[in-house]
C-alpha cells in the first residue's frame, strides 16, 4: 500500500528528537492527491565510497530543484563533504574526488540545515532510490542517532516498469533480461544528450531531465503525484 507521507511526515515531527529533522517535517508534503505539474521536485544524487550504506559513506551532494516544465539550474546546489570512513581507491577512480578534495571538507552535520532546507517541502527524484534514501538514513543513524524517512519519485523504477510493460510475449515467455537502466541508457531512449557521469550535480542535472522526458511521454499532467513516489 502506498504511503501517505502528508500523514507520515506529522508523525514524525511529533516523534522526532533531533531539531533539524523536526525543522523539515514542520515543513509538511503534499498529499498523495496533488498533480504531479503542481508539486515541487528536487533531483537528488550522492557520490559514495562504495555501495553498501551500512558500510560506507557519502563523499558529494548534488541537488536541482525543478518542475514538470522547468530546471531551475541557478539554485542548483553541490557539497563536497568529509566521508566516515577513508576513500577508496576504485570509488576515486569513479567519482574522481580525491583525499585533498576532502581534507578540509566539512563534515554532513556541518551542512545539513542547508540540505534540509533544500529538500524541505518538495519530493525528491532520483535514479535508483536504494542509494540516496538509505545512504542519507544510515549517515545520519551513524551521525545523531536519528534517520530520515523521505519520499522519492525513482526514474529507474518509471523506466523498468515500463520496459516490462512493454516486452513483446515472446521475451516475456523466455524471461529475456531488460534493457540497460543505467541513467545514460535510460536518457539514450528519450533523445536526451550524454554528460558527464559521476558528479552528482550533473547526475542530478540529468535525473531532473529524464523525469521530464518520463512524464511527457508516459503521463498525463494531472496525475497524482501518489502514482509515482514511494
Amino acid at each position: 500500500m502506498p504511503v501517505d507521507w502528508d500523514r507520515r511526515f506529522k508523525q514524525l515531527q511529533q516523534s522526532c528528537r533531533n531539531e533539524h529533522l523536526r525543522a523539515y517535517y514542520q515543513q509538511s508534503m503534499v498529499s498523495a492527491d496533488t498533480p504531479i505539474e503542481h508539486v515541487p521536485l528536487v533531483a537528488l544524487d550522492f557520490e559514495t565510497t562504495g555501495l553498501d550504506s551500512a558500510r560506507d559513506d557519502i563523499v558529494s551532494i548534488g541537488l536541482v530543484p525543478f518542475s514538470t516544465e522547468r530546471i531551475r539550474c541557478s539554485q542548483a546546489e553541490h557539497w563536497i563533504v568529509k566521508p566516515s570512513r577513508p576513500l577508496a581507491e576504485q570509488s576515486v577512480v569513479i567519482h574522481q574526488i580525491t583525499h585533498s578534495d576532502i581534507l578540509d571538507a566539512p563534515d554532513l552535520t556541518g551542512i545539513l540545515d542547508d540540505l534540509l532546507s533544500a529538500l524541505a517541502g518538495k519530493v525528491a527524484v532520483v535514479h535508483y532510490r536504494h542509494i540516496e534514501r538509505e545512504f542519507l538514513f544510515q549517515a545520519l543513524m551513524k551521525r545523531i542517532g536519528e534517520g530520515i524517512q523521505f519520499p522519492v519519485i525513482d526514474t529507474m523504477a518509471i523506466e523498468q516498469d515500463r520496459l516490462r510493460k512493454n516486452r513483446g510475449l515472446v521475451a516475456k515467455l523466455l524471461n529475456q533480461a531488460l534493457p540497460s537502466l543505467r541513467l545514460p541508457d535510460c536518457r539514450q531512449r528519450y533523445g536526451l544528450p550524454a554528460y558527464q557521469l559521476h558528479h552528482a550535480t550533473i547526475d542530478a542535472m540529468a535525473t531532473a531531465e529524464l523525469l521530464q522526458a518520463q512524464l511527457a511521454h508516459h503521463y498525463a499532467p494531472e496525475v497524482p503525484i501518489g502514482q509515482l513516489w514511494c
